[in-house]
Protein backbone atom coordinates (compact mmCIF):
# COMPACT_ATOMS: atom_id res chain seq x y z
CA UNK A 1 0.00 0.00 0.00
CA UNK A 2 2.48 2.32 0.31
CA UNK A 3 4.30 2.00 -2.53
CA UNK A 4 0.87 2.22 -4.45
CA UNK A 5 0.30 5.68 -2.33
CA UNK A 6 3.72 6.89 -2.95
CA UNK A 7 2.82 6.27 -7.13
CA UNK A 8 -0.54 7.77 -6.90
CA UNK A 9 1.39 10.60 -4.96
CA UNK A 10 4.15 11.33 -7.45
CA UNK A 11 1.63 10.97 -10.44
CA UNK A 12 -0.62 13.78 -8.67
CA UNK A 13 2.40 16.10 -8.12
CA UNK A 14 3.57 15.62 -12.08
CA UNK A 15 -0.27 16.67 -13.03
CA UNK A 16 0.35 19.91 -10.97
CA UNK A 17 3.80 20.47 -12.21
CA UNK A 18 3.07 20.44 -15.66
CA UNK A 19 -0.49 22.04 -15.16
CA UNK A 20 1.20 25.00 -13.63
CA UNK A 21 3.38 25.04 -16.86
CA UNK A 22 0.79 24.72 -19.57
CA UNK A 23 0.51 28.58 -20.35
CA UNK A 24 4.42 29.07 -20.76
CA UNK A 25 4.86 25.87 -22.59
CA UNK A 26 5.34 26.84 -26.04
CA UNK A 27 7.77 29.60 -25.20
CA UNK A 28 10.56 26.80 -24.78
CA UNK A 29 10.05 25.53 -28.65
CA UNK A 30 12.43 27.81 -30.69
CA UNK A 31 12.36 27.66 -34.33
CA UNK A 32 15.61 25.21 -33.87
CA UNK A 33 13.82 22.67 -31.98
CA UNK A 34 10.61 22.76 -33.92
CA UNK A 35 12.83 22.01 -37.03
CA UNK A 36 14.52 19.23 -34.99
CA UNK A 37 10.99 17.78 -34.40
CA UNK A 38 9.83 18.05 -37.89
CA UNK A 39 12.99 16.22 -39.21
CA UNK A 40 12.14 13.26 -36.53
CA UNK A 41 8.05 13.18 -37.30
CA UNK A 42 9.45 13.26 -41.41
CA UNK A 43 12.25 10.44 -40.92
CA UNK A 44 9.78 8.25 -38.88
CA UNK A 45 7.93 7.54 -42.28
CA UNK A 46 4.92 7.53 -40.96
CA UNK A 47 2.55 6.23 -43.50
CA UNK A 48 -0.77 8.14 -44.96
CA UNK A 49 -3.53 7.17 -42.88
CA UNK A 50 -2.07 5.82 -39.15
CA UNK A 51 -3.02 5.99 -36.50
CA UNK A 52 -0.63 7.25 -33.84
CA UNK A 53 -0.45 8.43 -30.21
CA UNK A 54 1.00 11.22 -28.66
CA UNK A 55 1.90 10.69 -25.16
CA UNK A 56 2.72 13.33 -23.20
CA UNK A 57 1.65 15.27 -25.61
CA UNK A 58 1.68 18.43 -23.85
CA UNK A 59 0.14 21.60 -26.19
CA UNK A 60 0.16 19.76 -28.92
CA UNK A 61 3.36 20.66 -30.31
CA UNK A 62 3.74 17.47 -32.86
CA UNK A 63 0.31 17.65 -34.31
CA UNK A 64 0.70 19.69 -37.17
CA UNK A 65 3.94 17.21 -37.97
CA UNK A 66 2.03 14.66 -37.82
CA UNK A 67 -0.86 15.63 -39.21
CA UNK A 68 1.13 16.10 -42.37
CA UNK A 69 2.35 12.99 -42.25
CA UNK A 70 -1.04 11.01 -41.63
CA UNK A 71 -3.08 13.09 -43.84
CA UNK A 72 -7.30 13.35 -44.19
CA UNK A 73 -7.54 9.75 -43.08
CA UNK A 74 -5.36 9.12 -39.99
CA UNK A 75 -5.49 9.70 -36.49
CA UNK A 76 -4.20 11.75 -33.71
CA UNK A 77 -4.74 10.67 -30.08
CA UNK A 78 -3.09 13.21 -27.76
CA UNK A 79 -2.65 11.77 -24.45
CA UNK A 80 -1.74 13.74 -21.40
CA UNK A 81 -1.82 13.38 -17.50
CA UNK A 82 -2.50 17.54 -17.71
CA UNK A 83 -5.79 19.01 -18.19
CA UNK A 84 -4.65 22.89 -18.64
CA UNK A 85 -1.94 21.04 -21.54
CA UNK A 86 -4.56 19.63 -23.49
CA UNK A 87 -6.71 22.20 -23.05
CA UNK A 88 -4.16 24.48 -24.38
CA UNK A 89 -3.71 21.85 -27.32
CA UNK A 90 -7.39 22.21 -27.63
CA UNK A 91 -7.81 25.89 -27.84
CA UNK A 92 -5.21 25.83 -31.37
CA UNK A 93 -8.29 24.03 -33.40
CA UNK A 94 -6.57 21.73 -34.82
CA UNK A 95 -8.22 19.20 -37.44
CA UNK A 96 -10.68 16.97 -36.15
CA UNK A 97 -8.77 14.18 -36.98
CA UNK A 98 -7.36 14.65 -33.44
CA UNK A 99 -8.75 13.91 -30.26
CA UNK A 100 -7.97 14.86 -26.57
CA UNK A 101 -7.63 11.89 -23.47
CA UNK A 102 -6.71 13.12 -20.20
CA UNK A 103 -5.08 9.56 -18.49
CA UNK A 104 -2.05 8.05 -16.83
CA UNK A 105 0.28 6.18 -18.81
CA UNK A 106 0.07 3.30 -16.98
CA UNK A 107 -3.39 2.59 -17.70
CA UNK A 108 -4.13 4.23 -21.32
CA UNK A 109 -8.26 4.12 -21.58
CA UNK A 110 -7.53 2.37 -25.20
CA UNK A 111 -8.58 -1.15 -26.93
CA UNK A 112 -5.40 -3.52 -27.62
CA UNK A 113 -3.70 -3.21 -30.91
CA UNK A 114 -5.18 0.34 -31.74
CA UNK A 115 -1.80 2.67 -33.02
CA UNK A 116 1.06 2.24 -35.82
CA UNK A 117 3.23 4.62 -33.36
CA UNK A 118 3.17 5.65 -30.02
CA UNK A 119 5.69 8.57 -29.93
CA UNK A 120 6.81 9.70 -26.50
CA UNK A 121 8.61 12.94 -26.79
CA UNK A 122 9.81 14.84 -23.89
CA UNK A 123 7.96 12.18 -21.36
CA UNK A 124 9.78 9.17 -21.14
CA UNK A 125 11.98 10.23 -18.01
CA UNK A 126 8.53 11.17 -16.08
CA UNK A 127 7.32 7.80 -16.28
CA UNK A 128 7.22 6.56 -12.61
CA UNK A 129 7.03 2.77 -12.93
CA UNK A 130 8.92 2.50 -17.19
CA UNK A 131 8.11 -1.15 -17.50
CA UNK A 132 4.80 -1.42 -16.54
CA UNK A 133 4.32 2.15 -18.95
CA UNK A 134 6.12 0.57 -21.96
CA UNK A 135 4.00 -3.08 -21.41
CA UNK A 136 0.89 -1.10 -21.14
CA UNK A 137 2.41 0.77 -24.53
CA UNK A 138 3.08 -2.13 -26.49
CA UNK A 139 -0.83 -3.36 -25.73
CA UNK A 140 -2.26 -0.83 -27.64
CA UNK A 141 0.49 -0.97 -30.57
CA UNK A 142 -0.42 -2.98 -33.52
CA UNK A 143 1.94 -6.33 -34.14
CA UNK A 144 5.00 -4.65 -36.09
CA UNK A 145 3.86 -1.14 -35.07
CA UNK A 146 6.33 0.94 -33.89
CA UNK A 147 7.04 3.51 -30.39
CA UNK A 148 9.37 6.24 -30.50
CA UNK A 149 11.00 7.86 -27.51
CA UNK A 150 12.81 10.95 -28.61
CA UNK A 151 14.01 14.54 -27.34
CA UNK A 152 15.11 17.27 -28.97
CA UNK A 153 18.28 17.46 -27.19
CA UNK A 154 20.80 14.72 -25.83
CA UNK A 155 20.62 12.06 -23.12
CA UNK A 156 22.98 13.84 -20.86
CA UNK A 157 21.37 16.96 -21.39
CA UNK A 158 17.83 16.03 -20.89
CA UNK A 159 18.88 14.40 -17.44
CA UNK A 160 21.11 17.35 -16.56
CA UNK A 161 18.57 19.66 -16.88
CA UNK A 162 15.74 17.78 -14.73
CA UNK A 163 18.28 17.57 -12.48
CA UNK A 164 19.12 21.01 -12.36
CA UNK A 165 15.37 21.80 -11.82
CA UNK A 166 14.77 19.12 -9.13
CA UNK A 167 12.37 19.20 -7.10
CA UNK A 168 8.84 16.25 -8.83
CA UNK A 169 11.26 15.95 -11.88
CA UNK A 170 15.02 15.52 -10.25
CA UNK A 171 14.95 12.28 -10.69
CA UNK A 172 13.28 12.04 -13.74
CA UNK A 173 16.06 10.09 -16.13
CA UNK A 174 16.67 8.96 -19.09
CA UNK A 175 18.19 5.68 -18.63
CA UNK A 176 21.42 4.35 -19.88
CA UNK A 177 21.72 2.22 -22.80
CA UNK A 178 22.02 -1.22 -21.25
CA UNK A 179 19.10 -0.35 -18.71
CA UNK A 180 16.59 0.60 -21.81
CA UNK A 181 17.54 -1.96 -24.00
CA UNK A 182 16.69 -4.61 -21.47
CA UNK A 183 13.08 -2.22 -20.25
CA UNK A 184 12.24 -2.58 -23.99
CA UNK A 185 12.78 -6.03 -24.66
CA UNK A 186 11.42 -7.06 -21.45
CA UNK A 187 8.40 -5.38 -22.57
CA UNK A 188 8.29 -7.37 -25.83
CA UNK A 189 9.63 -4.87 -28.51
CA UNK A 190 12.40 -5.45 -30.62
CA UNK A 191 14.53 -3.69 -33.37
CA UNK A 192 15.57 -1.25 -31.37
CA UNK A 193 17.79 1.22 -33.09
CA UNK A 194 19.18 4.49 -31.09
CA UNK A 195 20.96 7.51 -32.07
CA UNK A 196 22.26 9.99 -29.14
CA UNK A 197 23.88 13.75 -30.29
CA UNK A 198 23.74 16.94 -29.19
CA UNK A 199 20.80 17.63 -31.30
CA UNK A 200 18.79 15.07 -30.28
CA UNK A 201 17.56 11.69 -28.63
CA UNK A 202 15.56 8.91 -30.64
CA UNK A 203 14.82 5.41 -30.12
CA UNK A 204 12.80 3.48 -32.38
CA UNK A 205 11.69 0.08 -31.47
CA UNK A 206 8.57 -2.43 -33.23
CA UNK A 207 6.10 -4.51 -31.14
CA UNK A 208 7.06 -8.75 -31.57
CA UNK A 209 5.13 -10.38 -33.78
CA UNK A 210 2.93 -13.08 -32.31
CA UNK A 211 5.44 -15.94 -33.60
CA UNK A 212 8.28 -14.38 -31.99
Amino acid sequence: MATESVGKLSIAQHKEYFDRLALTWDSLFTPQILTRLSNIVTELDIKPGSCVLDVGSGTGVLVPFLTRAIGNEGTIIELDISARMLAEAKAKGFDNNTHYVQADIASIPMPQEVFDLVICYNVFPHFGNKLKALKEIVRVIKVNGRLAICHSMSREAVNNLHQTIGGVVGNDLLPDTVELYQLLTEAGLEKITLENSSERYLVVAHRKSREA
